[in-house]
């Protein structure tokens, strides 16, 4: 095969090495989820269904997992004054991880009025990966409190995850949620970084690919001068 057969072969195989890496690059999956809430408030039990959106982008050695409701749900006999009402949440950990997290977010920041459902701002907490692997987010239990009282709302329909990811642990694993660690960097959920890293990768796999064929073009130029 002559120099030039190779350069082109050599070439053709690294793009082909850095689509594929591409190709291949993990990525988050998330999807809306309809939960069922069965609601024990103060005056009786209540029921709503509320499609649920669960996000997960990276905050320094975690992610920030955000919960979203697309429909309010229970209700309140009476008129919820500004700042009057506060949820929280628990999201089920699944796959490579068990147990909870808890998100949390700001009080209402307008009036709920009486009888109509209501509408839980995005609650937002950290998640510290303690095992390297695929983990889930679902639903879990919202508790609401306002005026006093106490509101808790279980699905009752068994949602599936709102929310995978790819994670690694950090340095040392078993570390707790929310604690600091310095391990190794975690994957990025955004596909821009995403992209990044692995085009910046597929660029090496085409850089060393042009340099093969650059030695083979020198030592052939030099066999022909020797002879």
């Amino acid at each position: 095969m002559s120099y030039q057969k190779r350069t082109v072969a050599l070439t053709s195989a690294a793009a082909l090495a850095g689509a594929a890496v591409l190709m291949a690059a993990p990525t988050a999956h998330a999807e809306v989820v309809d939960v069922n809430y069965q609601c024990r408030t103060p005056i009786g039990d209540k029921s709503a269904v509320s499609p649920i959106d669960i996000k997960g982008v990276k905050s320094g050695s975690g992610y920030k997992i955000t919960m979203s409701w697309q429909k309010g749900v229970s209700s309140s006999p009476v008129e919820l004054g500004k700042g009057a009402m506060n949820p929280s949440a628990t999201i089920q950990l699944g796959g490579a991880d068990s147990g909870t997290m808890t998100v949390t977010g700001p009080a209402n920041q307008a009036a709920i009025p009486a009888d109509t459902p209501i509408k839980i701002n995005d609650l937002s907490g950290t998640y510290t990966p303690k095992k390297t692997g695929k983990v889930t987010f679902t639903a879990g239990v919202l508790t609401i409190k306002a005026l006093g009282t106490t509101t808790t709302c279980t699905p009752s329909n068994d949602p599936g995850p709102s929310l995978t990811l790819d994670v690694t642990a950090s340095a040392g694993g078993g570390a707790p949620q929310g604690g600091g660690d310095s391990g190794a960097e975690l994957p990025q959920t955004g596909p821009e970084d995403s992209a990044i890293a692995l085009g910046t990768l597929g660029g090496t796999i085409l850089l060393a690919g042009a340099a093969g064929a650059l030695w083979l073009t020198r030592r052939n130029q030099a066999v022909r001068v020797r002879r």
